[in-house]
């Protein structure tokens, strides 16, 4: 772990791999208010000395690469720009897809009346997401996702187009946080809470491997799943059995 206790993957002296965790920017914003991983990285390595190849949405956690100098952001931003890297997600959606495995080529472009938010269009740029069905829940179930392009909200923009969008995905879908007393029809408060805190309050989506070859050298890069969602999985299977 670096100073501030994010957790350092894999790290050499070309580039440093994260694990972002959920609701922290990759890059400082246009207010520049809020902190970033950018930002704690220069903190620690210089200024000079961090380099952006790819982002992750503020509230998506996991598996994220910053290069340590000039050639090896060329590098690999070649690389992810090239789609010589394999990019891996895992997320938790709304309800149960019509099929457990498929293929989902709808081009992506940015709304025409919201910046921040992207949509499918004809006129978009190719857009292409292989998922996988990992496990059903009775409300909800978990995918796995290979990204073949890096649209800007691409797996969120394609996941509301089948009509299962991702959860608490305030911009694609329902923000609506998941409570345990929402999975359990006989759950109680414990004496010491005065009101039930949400057990999943972000977007249910993680990073959760890059594979590619970099300087003659195969790096298979893994973030384990964050404790929001392990604890909503674990409770979900608990239900489920």
């Amino acid at each position: 772990m670096i100073k501030t206790g994010v957790e350092v993957l894999v790290e050499n002296d070309c580039f440093i791999a994260i694990n972002k965790p959920a609701r922290l920017l990759s890059i400082p914003d246009r207010e520049g208010k809020d902190i970033s991983l950018k930002k704690i990285l220069e903190e620690q390595y210089g200024k000079g000395n961090i380099f952006t190849v790819h982002r992750l949405d503020r509230d998506t956690s996991g598996v994220i690469v910053f290069a340590k100098d000039e050639a090896t952001h060329k590098q690999l931003s070649a690389l992810f720009e090239g789609r010589d890297v394999e990019k891996y997600y895992v997320g938790l959606v709304q309800g149960t897809p019509f099929s457990d495995k498929g293929s989902i080529e709808e081009p992506i472009m940015e709304h025409p009346g919201k910046i921040t938010k992207m949509m499918t269009h004809q006129k978009g740029k190719p857009s292409h997401t292989e998922y996988e069905v990992l496990e059903k829940f009775r409300r909800y179930t978990l995918m796995r996702f290979q990204i073949h392009t890096g649209r800007t909200h691409q797996i969120r923009v394609h996941m509301q187009h089948m009509g299962n969008s991702i959860v608490c995905d305030e911009l694609y879908g329902s923000a609506e946080p998941i409570f345990i007393s929402a999975l359990k029809n006989n759950y109680h408060l414990s004496k010491k809470e005065d009101a039930e805190r949400p057990i999943l309050s972000r977007l249910a989506l993680h990073s959760q491997q890059l594979k590619f070859t970099f300087n003659d050298v195969e790096y298979n890069i893994e973030a384990p799943l964050p404790k929001d969602l392990r604890a909503l999985l674990q409770q979900m299977r608990k239900l489920k059995a």
